[in-house]
């Protein structure tokens, strides 16, 4: 496991040069890379895709975390999902995926995060936005908290299990 920093990301002093809320999203993406890499990334790829009592497998919430990161950026960018991001939601569940990949597509999707998240540095966080096919009424701000608290969520949940699977090992 990763030496765990002595600080958390939202108290080191950094990316302040954006605004509080931005901010916040950001070193919430830190800290759930930090967390996920300290209690998830030595895991084998048979330990990242068991489900034990059938609950999803740390794998599913990797992908799951990468992939809403994008769908919930696109809303706050003020557009729809396209085919390819419909399909990539479809697929989360998918058995066989190996560590490498996992978090190769995390580490990405969290870069291209932190970048989209940037550029809202001057926005209306009071801007309207939609969520959905049925264009559910959101805003601006709202997508971006919704972001932190759902990834940090799903991080808890990875933990959790990667906990309940070592602690099955004979």
């Amino acid at each position: 496991m990763l030496d765990k920093p002595s600080s958390e990301p939202w108290l080191r002093g950094t990316h302040s040069e954006v605004p509080a809320v931005l901010r916040a999203v950001l070193h919430a993406l830190e800290l759930a890379d930090e967390d996920l890499q300290r209690w998830c990334g030595r895991l084998s790829d048979e330990q990242l895709n068991r489900r034990p009592a059938q609950i999803a497998s740390v794998a599913f919430h990797l992908r799951h975390i990468s992939r809403s990161l994008d769908r919930l950026l696109t809303y706050a960018e003020g557009a729809a999902l396209n085919e390819s991001q419909i399909a990539a939601l479809h697929s989360e569940h998918a058995a066989g995926a190996t560590r490498s990949e996992l978090f190769a597509e995390l580490s990405a999707a969290l870069a291209s995060s932190a970048k989209r998240i940037r550029s809202f540095s001057d926005a209306d966080l009071e801007a309207v936005r939609t969520v959905g096919r049925k264009q559910l009424p959101a805003t601006l701000g709202g997508l971006l908290v919704h972001i932190a608290d759902h990834m940090q969520r799903h991080v808890g949940q990875a933990i959790t299990t990667a906990k309940i699977v070592l602690a099955q090992e004979p």
